[in-house]
């Protein structure tokens, strides 16, 4: 398969797709039901809503799927993205850019493609809907005018996830809502004179949590420790999924002192929940807080560096998993 350079936007295009929302678990029936479709529609073996992360493809909805999301690398939808139209090709095997592409050449020996570029309400193309055929087939214009439809339905979904401010698994601020009302929240500690402090949270061992016991056991685990935010924090503490396992707190109007005695305080009440959980697994997670200087930190993420060095730090020091 002959390799294709990234857009030429690709930072931004990343960038775009991690603070979509969109690679977070969940989120997932609305696009189900728009891929079950086009597999009906076309009579296809396999229909697809495929994102395109940096190394791999995350696929955000699959139907008739028999082989697990390929390396970027070798994947159709990275040449998808690249253009403002539809790729289409009829027959793999007849095609320079495909036809030595591992998964035409040997297993499940893909034979036909259609994606159709999927943008973000800002623009950046972050991935493709896709159906694939084991055997070569034609694509009318007819059927190019229904593939369209369905992609301009897909991206219609994407917006309405990129602006959600609640994460659907957990119930707390996600990373778009972090973002925007943490900056607020330093505007309003400046004006005040108060003490600001970030509380950064990453699970230990969460990877062996869903290795061993299943994804179903890592959510509840997700879960559980957001219920445990919510039990020790104020109701004004800004509490976030930031994503994947990392939660982050905004303590009002509390220096880093105070936010280190309220984090001991959530160490302690972890390990009373894991007392009579009844669940199978341990909660246990790393922290670092760090309180904003307005001197030092210039802007949010600089500040949200630091809370996560300190983070990593605790964790080299528990021998957890980075």
């Amino acid at each position: 398969m002959k390799p294709t350079a990234p857009p030429v936007d690709e930072s931004q295009r990343l960038a775009s797709l991690h603070e979509s929302g969109l690679l977070e678990p969940g989120n997932s029936q609305r696009f189900d039901r728009l891929t079950r479709l086009a597999r009906r529609l076309f009579n296809v073996p396999v229909s697809l809503i495929a994102l395109v992360d940096a190394e791999a493809l995350v696929f955000k909805s699959c139907d008739g799927l028999a082989y697990s999301a390929p390396a970027r690398k070798n994947s159709f939808c990275t040449h998808t993205i690249r253009h403002e139209t539809p790729l289409i090709i009829t027959d793999a095997t007849q095609d320079d850019r495909f036809c030595a592409n591992p998964m035409v050449a040997g297993e499940p020996h893909i034979r036909f493609y259609a994606g159709h570029p999927l943008r973000l309400p800002d623009g950046a193309m972050v991935g493709s809907f896709c159906l694939v055929d084991y055997q070569p087939r034609e694509f009318s214009e007819a059927d190019l005018a229904n593939l369209q439809d369905l992609a301009r339905i897909v991206e219609d979904e994407f917006a309405g996830v990129s602006a959600a401010t609640t994460d659907e698994l957990t119930g707390l601020f996600n990373r778009r809502a972090f973002r925007n009302l943490a900056s607020f929240a330093i505007s309003a500690a400046r004006r005040r004179a108060e003490p600001l402090t970030l509380g950064w949270l990453d699970l230990d061992k969460f990877k062996q949590i869903n290795d061993t016991f299943g994804h179903r056991a890592g959510d509840e685990a997700l879960c559980a420790m957001a219920a445990l935010l919510k039990r020790c924090f104020r109701e004004s503490d800004l509490l976030v999924r930031y994503g994947g396992d990392e939660f982050a707190i905004v303590f009002g109007d509390t220096d880093e002192k105070g936010a280190w005695i309220a984090m001991q305080h959530l160490v302690d009440e972890t390990a009373a929940f894991n007392k009579t959980s009844g669940y199978p697994w341990q909660l246990a997670f790393s922290w670092g807080v760090t309180e904003f200087n307005h001197d030092s930190f210039s802007d949010l993420q600089s500040w949200l560096s630091v809370a996560d060095r300190r983070m990593y730090a605790m964790k080299a020091e528990h021998h957890g998993e980075v």
